[in-house]
């Protein structure tokens, strides 16, 4: 706190072992056998020591702690940056660790939209597995990760071998487009994701797959290469609406592309969904807040972080012998970007 006289700040010291056994009447070793969790404490005692930890605020070292017994009982999160996605999963990690016994060190780059270079999901992992953390959810990572602790990712590279939790994304972006279709759309561009994902592989896949299944066929021009990063869809949106023949829908691989399609329709002068039709992929909150409201395929950010520490939890504490890959269901959530092309008669 400020002195009022000297304007000088002074901090408290941090709150010792000595200062709870102290609060509590009881030994130093006593308070120690407590934290660590150790039998032959009475359970008023206990109840006194952990009275004199709330009073006090005391927090034992994760660092001394997991040099004492072989887990820590913290895990981790890594993501490159934290948007609407990472939130929502996080929100998903925090509610299967409710109660749980785990705690949750959050680990990303300092910038919102930072460079995209390759490896920081390994560096961040070094960083924190062993002595920090039993093991560690990594968002979105760039490459096939190691360590020497549990990884559970979700949304992996392709051809990943990890314990993963993903989207049905081919079923969804299926779904996506066969909407289009069904509202009598027929030049459908297409904002794809970093290619080096399975979902972002899948997505195209499932644009592809519904429109050779409908009988049109796919004009590589009409689809633009994206990172899943929203900026990239600005250049990729200009370019396809200010075609000669620009589409008349355009399916983006997430919301944040989706979102800056819709930005740039209505710098060129397009009313949506009256001249163009936007999907997105995600259905992050703001989805439904935006004007118009977006068309979208949920695929529960919320439930891919759930079942990521779900799996985590299992995979540290030996519950879980042969983890492999969670799939969760999508849905399709239409909003107002969407409708018949003019061209077409309203069905």
């Amino acid at each position: 706190m400020q002195s009022r006289e000297s304007g000088m700040i002074e901090v408290n010291a941090p709150v010792t072992m000595s200062d709870v056994a102290r609060a509590a009447g009881v030994s130093t070793a006593t308070v120690s056998r407590v934290v660590n969790g150790h039998y032959g404490v009475s359970a008023r005692t206990v109840a006194q020591v952990r009275s004199a930890i709330e009073q006090l605020g005391y927090e034992s070292s994760l660092v001394a702690t997991s040099l004492r017994r072989s887990r820590t009982n913290v895990l981790g999160l890594v993501a490159h940056s934290f948007q609407s996605y990472t939130a929502e999963v996080l929100k998903g990690v925090m509610k299967a660790l409710s109660r749980s016994g785990f705690d949750l060190i959050i680990y990303a780059n300092s910038d919102l939209y930072g460079s995209y270079s390759e490896g920081w999901e390994q560096r961040h992992l070094t960083r924190l597995s062993g002595t920090l953390t039993d093991g560690c959810i990594v968002v979105t990572p760039w490459g096939e990760v190691r360590s020497r602790t549990p990884v559970v990712a979700i949304d992996p590279v392709r051809g990943s071998t990890a314990p993963s939790v993903i989207s049905d994304n081919l079923a969804g972006a299926t779904t996506a487009v066969e909407h289009l279709l069904g509202l009598g759309h027929r030049r459908i561009g297409f904002i794809a994701g970093r290619d080096s994902l399975a979902s972002a592989w899948s997505r195209e896949e499932g644009y592809r797959a519904a429109l050779t299944t409908a009988g049109v066929p796919v004009d590589p021009t009409l689809i633009g290469r994206g990172d899943f990063n929203p900026e990239s869809a600005t250049p990729l949106a200009r370019v396809l609406l200010q075609r000669p023949d620009p589409p008349s829908a355009i399916f983006a691989a997430s919301d944040g592309m989706a979102f800056k399609v819709l930005e740039v329709a209505r710098e060129l002068g397009f009313s949506v969904p009256g001249d163009l039709s936007v999907v997105g992929f995600d259905n992050i909150p703001e989805s439904a807040l935006t004007r118009p409201g977006l068309t979208t395929v949920d695929q529960s950010m919320y439930q891919l972080g759930y079942e990521a520490a779900r799996m985590l939890k299992s995979l540290v504490t030996g519950e879980w012998d042969e983890p492999g890959q969670i799939v969760l269901p999508t849905s399709l959530v239409v909003r107002d970007s969407t409708a018949p092309p003019k061209s077409a008669p309203r069905p």
